[in-house]
């Protein structure tokens, strides 16, 4: 008699490379997702002069083994000071792989942080439990490092944050990534039950996170304006029906349009769309 295939468990955490895989694949995605306002894609560079969607997949490929490592230093532990010290030395390991492998170009930085935390969160979880793998990342960043290098607290980032006074990718994770869990999740379940087309459907939750979104990354490049004339003009896409729409499409390509007048790019909404792909692509395994 033919044994049974082997069935994993899906109410226990996957495996760390299944983790790392999906991550890297998730930043794939987000890269050649078409067409996204100013950002990186297979129509070209956006408004970043040092990035293009090569140098976007050598950077995710490189990251590999650093998902893989904070996935395995996460797997039947639970969140602590010393764990997130572990992963902050496992992920500027990873950003100096990234920087090799782009010549030198910021291409995931904020992915780094977001995706990276949420691997912790997905060791210590089922696939499906997005909540609660997104809340253990957050009581992992709620951690001091207390062994962080000068430059890390004085990033574009986080000189916006405090400049702007807005949450930025540390709040962010700290706050269980809301723009994930509550924005890009529901605009993704939203999407597909109006029955939309897969790019399409991802589109609308990028659009949806840029919204909502103080990103910081607009803020540094072009400050306040752009995020307003952002956050205005995805709003528009989303009230005249998405992307899928004729009236939707026209109008992202005006808000691409007005970003590129002022050479900003969602950046950081972008960081977020790919761990809400992350975290879609865990859940639809159960």
């Amino acid at each position: 008699m033919n044994a049974l295939p082997l069935r994993r468990d899906l109410e226990l955490p996957l495996a760390p490379l299944i983790i790392a895989t999906h991550a890297v694949d998730a930043l794939i995605a987000e890269a050649c997702l078409t067409p996204k306002p100013a950002l990186v894609d297979r129509r070209g560079s956006g408004a970043h002069r040092d990035l293009d969607l090569d140098t976007m997949q050598r950077s995710a490929n490189a990251l590999q083994p650093t998902f893989l490592a904070i996935a395995r230093a996460a797997c039947g532990v639970s969140p602590s000071q010393a764990l997130r010290e572990q992963l902050a030395r496992i992920g500027r390991e990873g950003e100096a792989a990234m920087m090799r492998a782009t010549n030198g170009s910021n291409a995931h930085r904020g992915a780094i942080w977001i995706v990276g935390l949420l691997c912790a969160g997905a060791a210590m979880h089922a696939p499906d439990d997005s909540d609660a793998i997104c809340f253990s990342a957050a009581e992992i960043a709620l951690h001091e490092d207390r062994f962080a290098p000068c430059a890390a607290q004085q990033s574009h980032g986080a000189r916006a944050s405090e400049r702007y006074r807005v949450a930025g990718a540390r709040g962010e994770a700290r706050e269980a990534f809301p723009h994930a869990r509550l924005v890009g999740l529901p605009a993704l379940d939203d999407a597909r039950a109006r029955g939309l087309a897969e790019p399409h459907a991802q589109l609308d939750a990028l659009v949806a996170i840029i919204a909502s979104l103080d990103d910081t990354c607009l803020l540094h490049r072009a400050g306040l304006p752009a995020l307003r004339i952002a956050q205005r003009g995805a709003r528009r896409v989303l009230r005249e029906g998405g992307v899928s729409t004729h009236e939707g499409r026209a109008a992202l390509a005006t808000l691409e349009a007005d970003l590129l007048t002022l050479n900003a790019s969602p950046g950081g909404a972008a960081d977020l769309l790919a761990a809400t792909l992350f975290l879609d692509s865990l859940r639809r395994l159960a």
